[in-house]
């Protein structure tokens, strides 16, 4: 094999055989995919892409696209990425109940409220 082919980039294909596991989530225009991947060192990691749809034109001219955005997330950063992710939850789920009952929006520091237990996740 040369050098050249070595360093090529890869195919639709050989990206599909790549996933170890993947799971979709449909909402809306978009749809998620959170796909499990492997480095050329075996180290798992999650690669989620957003996946939405672009509809330019009208009627018969009307011509579809999708935009795609992604990100890689390693093993070492999950702690923090889920960590982050459910302070964040938790911040819009209590500012849009204080909404509801006209009160103000609550602080974004985490409070000693049990209720907010159910945005946790633990590994």
């Amino acid at each position: 094999m040369c050098v050249m082919e070595e360093y090529r980039k890869k195919t639709a294909e050989e990206i599909e055989k790549d996933v170890i596991f993947s799971h979709s989530i449909k909402a809306g225009k978009r749809i998620y995919y959170m796909d499990v991947r492997k480095t050329r060192k075996d180290e798992m990691y999650l690669s989620i892409t957003e996946s939405k749809k672009i509809v330019s034109g009208e009627g018969e001219d009307a011509q579809v696209s999708f935009e795609k955005h992604k990100i890689f997330l390693y093993r070492e950063d999950f702690s923090n990425f889920i960590d982050g992710l459910t302070k964040t939850i938790k911040f819009i789920h209590e500012a849009e109940k204080a909404s509801d009952t006209g009160a103000d929006e609550p602080a974004q520091e985490e409070s000693d409220d049990k209720s907010s237990d159910e945005f946790k996740i633990e590994f």
